[in-house]
């Protein structure tokens, strides 16, 4: 357990540009908090004190603004962005590396017991105020653009925007390799444009894929150099 927590506080600074110190991320990250009051809340959930998970969970409500049921199932480096108005329901199921935004609901559509929340698998990313509704599935490296509504399955590497929402583009990095270099280097400087894709149409992304591109670069010709006067060292 204390591995997942170091994960989850090293995740800020993978993907948080304005975190700058430990200290600061444990004293002033309400989604960190979020998500370590949860790790005890569902440890409470699973060994059937329920009652004190809910009042937990209601506690770290009232201090994050983030609405976590104890019995929703939350995987590893799970990072929420400012966090203030997130609800999550108690049958959904979150894999490993995903990211959501402040204003997201992963919500339910029906009264009726059993599964009624959203699975997302791994590596998913859900823009600043979208809606993911109902027991349907989000697929690995999939998108979800701000403000979307989603009601229906979106299949691994599917960025949706809309409402409801659809899908405007299909990741494939097979074929795409400057998506992939552009994503590698947002991932590094701790950047996802908000589940944007730029295939959007979008002039603001193009211009965040040109800086991108430039950064790509400049990094590249910065390790260039760094071999170069590591060998003139080392000589």
């Amino acid at each position: 357990m204390f591995e997942t927590i170091k994960e989850d506080i090293q995740v800020v600074f993978d993907r948080d540009p304005a975190a700058r110190s430990s200290i600061e991320t444990l004293l002033a990250c309400p989604g960190l908090h979020a998500i370590l009051f949860h790790r005890l809340n569902h440890w409470l959930w699973k060994n059937g004190l329920t009652l004190l998970a809910r009042i937990t969970a209601h506690l770290a409500r009232f201090f994050t603004g983030v609405e976590i049921h104890p019995g929703a199932k939350i995987g590893h480096r799970f990072f929420i962005d400012h966090g203030m108005g997130i609800v999550i329901g108690e049958t959904a199921e979150i894999g490993d590396d995903c990211s959501i935004y402040h204003g997201v609901t992963l919500g339910g559509t029906t009264w009726n017991k059993g599964k009624r929340h959203p699975t997302l698998k791994n590596d998913v990313v859900i823009g600043a105020g979208a809606k993911v509704l109902g027991p349907i599935t989000l697929g690995a490296c999939s998108r979800v653009g701000s403000n979307a509504v989603v009601v229906k399955d979106v299949p691994d590497g599917a960025t949706v925007v809309g409402i409801p929402g659809h899908i405007v583009a299909m990741r494939d990095d097979s074929n795409d390799s400057k998506e992939a270099q552009r994503e590698a280097m947002a991932k590094k400087i701790g950047f996802d444009a908000y589940g944007a894709s730029k295939d959007m149409p979008d002039p603001i992304q193009n211009a965040l894929d040109t800086m991108l591109d430039h950064m790509h670069k400049v990094d590249s010709e910065m390790n260039e150099l760094k071999e170069q006067v590591k060998g003139k060292e080392e000589i």
